[in-house]
């Protein structure tokens, strides 16, 4: 299948982050980088059913599916089965919502939105595979997947249980490549060995890796090489891209994109030398050794995501990104925080790193709560 991916320019527009005139997309400026995306070749657009409370979807209708012919552009949206719906028709009709909100007629890529624990169960339940499968057989679909966020073992048997998928999402970047959390490079490689393609989210890691500290910047500097190309190249030079997504919520930021990826090269052997320093520079920075084992969780008597909020805190120590840091650290500790602590030491006695959680949750709170 992957010929049919080859003619997919590599640098496609995620509509998560728009411009925004308060709660509401701004349209004329979305109008005018769409024109702008469109004109420099690029096509492909990626939305979901929940981004920015459905108003994404809506506005790709306005400024996109209303403006060009339905064949000049490739629209992808997600269907998150886990956020909300009660019974299977409810969720189905977020695929009916979602037609209905673009205006598009079809869906050239659609996907099961976040795969993994403890989401999947309800894409099971409510038969969603089954329903997607009949909306592709309709001409629906084009092309169906799903955006997954878990481990390499989780990829692998949601894999073996649907062979029939024709692509994949994940999130790859180089400072997740060898994270033991992210395991971006494990899942890859397990999405390759099942043959599967490959749509990249997150390759500058939600803005992080655009805005880097200092001393982890300098080979960049050195070489000449800016932070934003290394990170967008690195993605889409990896074999088994259909494309790599930015989320882009400004003029000035698409030209940018469009000026690293129109006549897209891959990386050189110095620039993957570049990548390699910069990577060793952030792997030397102060961290939480959390690997995501995720063994302090189920014992945890208040419920606490530890190993989400040392995610978070992560982010803060080694990319120097306070304010992405607390917004990732609002949305995992949604229902229990790290102030909530208790200190009862379940978590330390469960942890094969031997991290000292209690003392790292009580920093945490009184930094971030």
């Amino acid at each position: 299948m992957e010929h049919s991916w080859k003619a997919v320019p590599k640098l496609g527009f995620g509509l998560m982050r728009l411009p925004m005139l308060g709660d509401e997309v701004d349209i004329e400026q979305f109008k005018t980088m769409v024109d702008r995306f469109m004109e420099a070749g690029f096509t492909y657009f990626d939305t979901a059913y929940g981004y920015i409370n459905g108003k994404s979807e809506a506005a790709a209708r306005v400024a996109l599916v209303e403006r060009y012919p339905r064949d000049s552009f490739t629209l992808a949206t997600k269907l998150p089965a886990w956020a909300g719906p009660k019974t299977a028709e409810e969720a189905r009709q977020m695929f009916w919502t979602s037609l209905e909100r673009t205006g598009a007629g079809y869906f050239d890529y659609y996907l099961l939105h976040n795969i993994g624990e403890p989401r999947l169960p309800a894409f099971d339940d409510f038969g969603i595979w089954d329903f997607l499968k009949e909306r592709k057989a309709e001409g629906l679909i084009k092309h169906l997947g799903f955006s997954f966020h878990d481990s390499p073992e989780m990829l692998d048997r949601v894999l073996t249980d649907h062979p029939d998928m024709d692509f994949i999402q994940l999130q790859i970047n180089y400072a997740d490549w060898e994270d033991p959390g992210i395991q971006s490079r494990g899942c890859y490689e397990m999405a390759r060995k099942h043959g599967k393609s490959i749509v990249v989210m997150e390759p500058v890691k939600g803005g992080s890796l655009a805005n880097l500290p200092e001393d982890v910047k300098k080979p960049f500097r050195d070489a000449g090489l800016d932070p934003v190309a290394g990170a967008l190249r690195f993605a889409a030079s990896l074999d088994g891209i259909i494309t790599v997504l930015s989320g882009m919520s400004t003029l000035e930021q698409m030209e940018k994109n469009i000026s690293y990826m129109k006549d897209f090269q891959p990386l050189t052997d110095g620039e993957r030398k570049v990548l390699n320093e910069v990577q060793a520079a952030l792997k030397a920075r102060p961290s939480i050794p959390c690997t995501n084992c995720r063994y302090c969780a189920p014992g945890c008597p208040m419920q606490i995501p530890i190993p989400d909020i040392f995610q978070a805190r992560n982010k803060d120590l080694i990319l120097g990104d306070k304010q992405g840091a607390l917004g990732f650290y609002k949305m995992v500790s949604a229902s229990a925080r790290a102030a909530d602590c208790v200190a009862c030491g379940q978590c330390e006695a469960a942890c094969p790193q031997h991290i000292g959680i209690i003392k790292e949750l009580e920093k945490i709170a009184a930094d971030y709560d």
